[in-house]
């Protein structure tokens, strides 16, 4: 159901580093550009994208309070190397891997927080 997610950022450089290495761990690669304000990542084309942006309004953008991107990967293993990674690519913890109640039998993931604050869970079923 879900087509791609934007996330807001003030420093497109940064950003852009950040989630060429932090998606290049499960293969997932940049494959749009929007006139200079941003980048879209994805598997292919027809699969949900990852987007950041410079607002476009010009105004800076800002975390929203309550608002996660979910990254779904096929095993714990790449739960555990994405949120390494992202932590050692600067990100914050804000839940280490670990098998959560809230999310059914079987639902492992780690929470972190991108360079610009944004909040985004990466999980696996199974």
């Amino acid at each position: 159901m879900i087509g791609y997610v934007t996330l807001g950022t003030n420093d497109l450089p940064r950003a852009a580093a950040f989630y060429d290495a932090l998606l290049a761990e499960m293969g997932v690669r940049r494959l749009m550009e929007f006139g200079g304000r941003g980048f879209g990542w994805a598997a292919a084309m027809d699969k949900p994208m990852l987007c950041i942006m410079q607002p476009y309004d010009g105004r800076p953008a800002t975390v929203g309070n309550g608002v996660m991107a979910g990254i779904a990967v096929d095993s714990r293993e790449m739960v555990d190397r994405i949120h390494a990674k992202a932590l050692e690519l600067g990100g914050t913890d804000e839940g280490p891997p670990g098998l959560r109640a809230e999310g059914g039998d079987g639902f492992y993931a780690a929470y972190f927080r991108d360079l610009d604050g944004n909040k985004l869970d990466v999980f696996a079923y199974g």
